[in-house]
């Protein structure tokens, strides 16, 4: 069947390639389905650090692989012992970019209602990271919010953030994607051009109760401060580190003086799942404006490329297997 692996190429580099050859997978035993993919969804930061060695990356001798955590697919074969799936179930598993796939009941994954496009459904894993990173921060009606990159994770993670009551401000050095945030209802947002916008705009739409650090950039000492008066998160705040890195460093006396409470998040679940299919029927959360390129698998090589050298020049990317 074909299929989208992970592969170390002979000069050492790694690649994300279509297969047409990958092992087709066994008939379902148990609670285990059958499905049959219609559209999968690029991880863009998890699949981005694969392909460069990154620090939560396979190692080099578990390769060839296939890794996604975003397929949507019909069901076309029941194990005997399944409860709650049918056949001809429309369902988001937290599977690979491939053909054909075996999953079970008590899996992270969710049947969607009808109402629900399916190449939207093909983005609700990073939909649910930011739902889980926003209720892993508490995030309640009134609280100031800033989030720090427009990326997709960014972008879900306002859309959340509004769903919960709060006022939200986001800002990134793009501004194509400070307008897709606007886009996509946030209350703000902000062009970041320099130390001067910390100082200036970010600081006037501030104090913020919540800050999601969604871009991996060094920005750290821009919220919490690098001194005992300045940064833009307030007193008894909360910074939600999100985006992958080595080393979280910020200045102890900053935010010691301000109490600040650091949190980080793991993978979402299953109530983050539900709660994002729940605002996606409910037209709360908007995932069309943030769907760029729907290709189909054979152009798969343009896509990683960019991922692995011009990531800021991609969004939500879908591939449609159909």
């Amino acid at each position: 069947m074909r299929a989208l692996i992970m592969q170390l190429m002979e000069d050492g580099r790694r690649e994300k390639v279509l297969v047409s050859d990958w092992a087709d997978p066994p008939a379902p035993e148990g609670n285990q389905f059958k499905i049959q993919t219609l559209f999968s969804g690029i991880t863009s930061g998890t699949e981005r650090n694969n392909l460069l060695r990154g620090n939560y990356s396979m190692p080099d001798d578990s390769l060839p692989h296939g890794y996604g955590y975003q397929n949507v697919g019909r069901v076309t074969e029941l194990g005997p012992d399944c409860e709650t799936i049918q056949v001809g179930d429309l369902v988001y598993t937290s599977q690979d970019h491939q053909e054909f796939l075996i999953d079970q009941e008590n899996s992270l994954l969710i049947k969607l209602p009808d109402t629900i496009d399916p190449k939207h459904a093909a983005l609700f894993g990073v939909a649910s990271v930011a739902m889980h990173d926003v209720r892993r921060a508490e995030t309640t009606l009134g609280d100031r919010v800033l989030v720090v990159g427009a990326g997709l994770i960014g972008q879900f993670t306002a859309q959340a953030a509004r769903a919960s009551g709060a006022h939200v401000t986001v800002v990134d050095i793009d501004s194509h994607r400070l307008d897709l945030a606007t886009q996509c209802g946030a209350h703000q947002t902000i062009q970041v051009t320099g130390d001067e916008s910390w100082s200036g705009p970010i600081s006037e739409a501030g104090p913020f109760d919540i800050a999601f650090e969604d871009s991996g950039a060094d920005v750290l000492g821009k919220i919490i401060g690098v001194g005992w008066g300045d940064g833009v998160i307030k007193g008894r705040g909360k910074v939600v580190v999100i985006a992958g890195r080595d080393d979280v460093v910020y200045k102890f006396n900053s935010g010691q003086g301000k109490e600040v409470t650091i949190l980080q998040a793991s993978h979402f679940d299953n109530s983050d799942l539900a709660e994002v299919t729940r605002l996606v029927a409910g037209g709360v959360i908007v995932i069309e404006p943030l769907i760029q390129d729907v290709v189909t698998p054979d152009q798969s090589k343009r896509i990683y490329d960019a991922l692995r050298d011009e990531p800021n020049t991609l969004m939500g990317t879908v591939f449609d297997w159909q």
